[in-house]
């Protein structure tokens, strides 16, 4: 079976997980929380990821309820923004790396039972950052001909 000129299909993977309470936290969350810690905000990661800075809160206090502790917190005065809890970073932490070794053995096997050379979402999206300011470079280049 051929894809004919179509790159190497990617392998995305939504995980999460879940109590009686439903899903406490998932891909989508640990995006959210690397953006907080990343941006240095709530609103800005909220922003960086197209979320309203209410559902982001929302998403964010649903977690901290079914497990007891708190994800992220204020830094410094009310307008400092926040940071990540030492709970709230292990907790990224554990879920990136169970996230990464399910993403791992999925590449692996989906190299193994389809005749495409598979790659894993990381991967794929890094390869697309490093590209796309090359990419802009040539188009302002040519843009200022």
């Amino acid at each position: 079976m051929s894809l004919g000129g179509v790159k190497p299909p990617v392998v995305r993977l939504r995980l999460w997980l879940e109590t009686e309470e439903g899903m406490f936290f998932g891909t989508g969350r640990g995006m959210l929380l690397e953006a907080v810690e990343r941006n240095g905000s709530l609103k800005k990661a909220a922003e960086e990821l197209g979320m309203s800075y209410r559902a982001a809160w929302g998403k964010i206090r649903a977690s901290e309820k079914v497990l007891g502790v708190m994800l992220i917190e204020q830094a410094g005065s009310k307008k400092g923004g926040h940071n990540l809890t030492p709970a709230g970073r292990l907790l990224v932490d554990k879920f990136r790396q169970w996230y990464d070794a399910v993403e791992g053995i999925a590449v692996e096997k989906a190299r193994e039972i389809f005749p495409w050379e598979c790659r894993a979402f990381g991967d794929a999206h890094k390869e697309r950052k490093r590209r796309k300011p090359a990419q802009d470079d040539a188009q302002e280049a040519g843009g200022e001909g």
